[in-house]
């Protein structure tokens, strides 16, 4: 799947603030670090660039996890473009919808303790590509653990264990029908401190009511924006974190 191709032509309607040149300069600059291999293997893969490694990522066919989407994209540029603001060095990190691993692929290579999350359908897909491309590379090597949203939560994952800096999150919103859930998760996952950042590529209505209700529960906060892919990148922390 050639993204510079399918992503940086395809506009849509949505305005934000920002430059259309800055927009497109940025836009461009991201897509960039994604390149189709020249040789042919026996099992095909996309290469990207971030934290100063080739990284190869083995797509899927059969379903929307087994592919990466151009908020993935998005917010390794950001992880990588703001590593001092946002130092992920020795921090405990959660990628929720993981799908391919490239973000908590990212994550691991820039210092994180990273779990990499999602239906149990994708998880030999992404210890693949999260074990072929952090062996020997990272300071700590990644998990890779089910998550099915709002399922089973205080087994899996209790509460009392729970001491994440960043929860990590790219195009978790779509057309599937577990928001409830998705947003249950959110809510369990986040201590105090957590941050979560979150990347989002707005299509329906949908995208705009989830984003409704999850500003019930967090303080949110947009950091950037790309109109041109219709993407916009958030930072979130729990309500009332004081008198919590």
């Amino acid at each position: 799947m050639d993204l510079t191709v399918t992503h940086i032509t395809h506009k849509e309607t949505y305005k934000e603030p920002r430059d259309d040149d800055d927009d497109k300069q940025v836009v461009a600059e991201i897509m960039a670090r994604s390149f189709i291999p020249t040789l042919i293997t026996t099992i095909p893969w996309e290469g990207f660039h971030f934290a100063g490694h080739e990284i190869q990522i083995t797509e899927g066919k059969d379903c929307y996890g087994a592919f990466v989407w151009p908020s993935a994209l998005v917010l390794c540029y950001f992880l990588e473009t703001h590593a001092k603001q946002y130092d992920m060095v020795d921090k405990n990190v959660i990628e929720i919808g993981a799908g391919t691993g490239l973000v908590s692929i990212v994550a691991s290579l820039l210092g994180a303790r990273v779990i990499a999350t999602d239906l149990p359908e994708l998880l030999g897909n992404l210890q693949y590509n999260i074990s072929r491309n952090t062996k020997m590379k990272c300071k700590h090597l990644p998990q890779v653990k089910e998550l099915s949203w709002g399922v089973a939560l205080d087994r899996n994952f209790p509460r009392s264990s729970n001491n994440f800096d960043y929860i990590l999150a790219a195009d978790v919103v779509y057309a599937h029908p577990f928001l409830e859930e998705l947003l249950m998760t959110f809510d369990h996952l986040c201590k105090e401190t957590t941050i979560i950042l979150w990347a989002m590529r707005f299509r329906l209505e949908k995208e705009n009511k989830f984003v409704d209700k999850f500003k019930e529960l967090f303080d949110l906060e947009e950091i950037s924006s790309f109109p041109s892919l219709n993407i916009k990148l958030y930072k979130a922390m729990k309500k009332n974190r004081r008198s919590a």
